[in-house]
């Protein structure tokens, strides 16, 4: 247990940073963490011995938020549909480029906020959203040319 504590006392806020620039919510991003954590040491025992122990809490992790944001977009377009919209918080005054970011479908905005922010290469970006470098760098370039868009911008270069 001393070296579960230890693993998540050294990965929990990088873990939720990265969830963080997925759902752009503080609080919601701590408790997808901790669920994330959570299923961890439900499956320590196996995972431990694993060459990345943090590649599969971060897997987990940004799995859970892409589920929360699909589940936050479908919710709030029922409620645009059913009745009136709730009060706008702190998070809707960011600015332009967290907006066209938030715009983005989850899979996308995880991708971006990889490589973008998390300065990592497609491979582990692959490897952490599950999917091919072929996926991983088709998202970002949809990605990239939806924020163009939004932002009225030319898309300077692809991703390689």
């Amino acid at each position: 247990m001393d070296e579960y504590t230890s693993f998540y006392r050294a990965e929990f806020t990088s873990v939720a940073r990265t969830v963080h620039l997925i759902v752009h919510d503080r609080q919601r991003a701590e408790d997808v963490t901790q669920e994330a954590f959570l299923r961890l040491l439900q499956h320590w025992a196996k995972v431990s011995r694993y060459e990345r122990p943090g590649a599969w809490v971060r897997r987990v992790a940004i799995r859970l938020a892409t589920k929360q944001v699909r589940r936050e977009r479908r919710r709030t377009l029922v409620e645009r549909d059913t009745g009136p919209r709730p009060c706008a918080d702190a998070d809707s005054l960011d600015l332009d480029l967290m907006r066209a970011i938030r715009s983005l479908p989850a899979s996308q905005r995880a991708a971006v906020v990889l490589f973008y922010f998390e300065d990592r290469p497609i491979v582990e970006i692959a490897d952490l959203l599950d999917c091919t470098e072929s996926a991983a760098k088709v998202w970002l370039h949809r990605a990239r040319h939806r924020l163009a868009e939004a932002l009225t911008e030319e898309v300077s270069e692809d991703v390689s």
